[in-house]
């Protein structure tokens, strides 16, 4: 005699979310709220889980908008920790941060509040650090293919070929490499 576990093989607990499963509403913040415990999430990405999900754009609207009152929702704090934490453990450059900002819907002027957070200096020694990490992985290596590792490296990482090229270039001078390499045009 089947008895009233859910999929998870665990009896209910109290009564059903205000309506029961049909409650878009309670749907609604029970998705959201399920993917939040996974991992941080922007605005849109929930807005785009919840239509996936086929729940009515008020809905959407309505349950977005209260989880972002009470501070649920915060994509301002999201793009920061985001920033944070990608340069940190990746090394990523700003242009790199703002691209995959952009790419989990945050606004433009978030993205550049995120971003502009990271100065120069700090991208300019990150940079060096990952050089300075990699360099030894080249030795043995003619100074061409050193110098197009090290860069290629950086540029993947969002650095400009500009300051990749010279980071590199003052790296492996240090070593006592003699860095004749032909640079393009357009740096």
């Amino acid at each position: 005699m089947p008895d009233d576990r859910d999929r998870r093989g665990t009896a209910p607990t109290g009564p059903p979310e205000s309506g029961g499963p049909e409650d878009p509403e309670a749907r609604a913040r029970a998705i959201c709220l399920r993917l939040l415990t996974r991992a941080p999430r922007t605005r849109a990405q929930l807005a785009e889980a919840l239509r996936r999900r086929g729940i009515p754009e008020e809905t959407v609207e309505s349950v977005l908008g209260r989880f972002g009152e009470v501070g649920i929702v915060d994509d301002a704090a999201f793009a920061k920790a985001w920033v944070d934490s990608r340069h940190a453990g990746r090394g990523l450059a700003r242009r790199a941060l703002a691209a995959e900002l952009r790419q989990r819907g945050v606004d433009e002027d978030t993205v550049r509040d995120a971003v502009d957070g990271l100065g120069p200096e700090q991208e300019e020694a990150t940079a060096r650090h990952l050089v300075r990490r990699r360099i030894a992985a080249t030795r043995g290596k003619p100074v061409e293919v050193r110098v197009r590792r090290l860069t290629g490296m950086l540029a993947r990482k969002g650095y400009s070929a500009g300051l990749a090229y010279r980071l590199v270039r003052e790296e492996l001078e240090a070593e006592g490499a003699e860095v004749d390499v032909e640079v393009p045009d357009d740096l």
